[in-house]
Formats: structure tokens, sequence, C-alpha cells
């Protein structure tokens, strides 16, 4: 299984993320189309060859290809609308706000599965990237879809988990080298 591969591969120092990464998905609540489409998304957005290396045979086994096609959109899609959203919210200059976005984000009204996985992929993948006014939008949609703040904190915690043991395996191949 790739997962434990990849737990192995989490050195020593940093034993709370390996025993994180095996609690975060192989304890996860969520079902198994949201579990490892946010899964594969944040391992897409994570930028780690290693972790994506790993992790997308699996995510790939536990998708339909159309869950599959629309996690890899959603990390896609929010790579762009992290950096567009996240530095207009950071421009001190407000009439940015009233400016007309013209980019295309049509992935996002007809992303192929259903729209609740879609925004929660889309969430997890901003966390990521750090962009607040994406974590707010989507975490509105997704509450007034009645999911569950639970539900919405647990895909932050494989999106955090999954970052770091990127960033850590990543850093450790360089310091090898």
């Amino acid at each position: 299984m790739a997962l434990d591969e990849l737990k192995s591969a989490v050195p020593d120092y940093a034993k709370d993320l390996r025993l994180n990464l095996g609690s975060v998905i192989g304890n996860s609540d969520l079902p198994q189309q949201q579990l490892w489409g946010t899964v594969l998304a944040c391992a897409i957005a994570s930028r780690s060859p290693r972790v994506l290396r790993e992790l997308e045979p699996e995510a790939k086994a536990n998708l339909s290809a159309e869950a599959f096609t629309a996690a890899k959109s959603a990390a896609a899609i929010m790579a762009m609308n992290n950096v567009f959203y996240r530095t207009r919210h950071l421009l001190s200059d407000p009439e940015y706000g009233t400016l007309r976005a013209g980019l295309r984000m049509n992935v996002i009204g007809n992303p192929g599965v259903e729209k609740v996985d879609f925004e929660l992929w889309s969430l997890a993948v901003s966390a990521i990237n750090g962009c607040g006014q994406c974590l707010d939008s989507h975490e509105q949609v997704l509450r007034k879809a009645d999911v569950s703040r639970e539900t919405i904190q647990e895909a932050v915690k494989i999106a955090a988990v999954i970052q770091a043991v990127g960033v850590t395996l990543d850093s450790e191949a360089v310091l090898a080298e």
C-alpha cells in the first residue's frame, strides 16, 4: 500500500506527521469519494512529487473516473483562484474587488460530481494555498448545504497533514543530495 510506503518515508523527527497521516486517511469518517478526492486534490496542491506519486494510485483506485478528474480539476482551478482572490484581498486598494475577474471558472458550476464534494476539495486546496477569501466562500457553500463543521475540519486536517508530509519529504530529498 502506497500510504504505508509514504508513512515509512517520514523521518523519525516528524513522527507526529507519520501518525497523523495514518489517522486522517486511515481513520477518516468521510465517505470514500470525499476522502480520496480530498487526498488527491491536496497531494496535487502540495506540489510534492513524492506525495503525489505515492497517493495518486490509491486515489485512482478509490474514485470513479469522473471523481478522479474532478479532484484534479479542483486542484487546478483553485491554483488559479487562490492566487487571484488572495491577491485581491491583500491589496490595500478596495477598487480591485469591484473589477470583473474575467477568468473562466466553468468547472465550479459543472464539476462532474456532487457539488458538495467539489466544494470540499476546493476548500482543502484553498487551505494549503492560504486564500482566506476562498476558504470563507467554500465554507459558506458547504455550511448552506448542511455539511457539518466536523466534516469541513476533517478536510482541512487532511490538507494540513499532506502539505506537512510533502514539505518534510521534499526537504529531506534536497538535504540528501
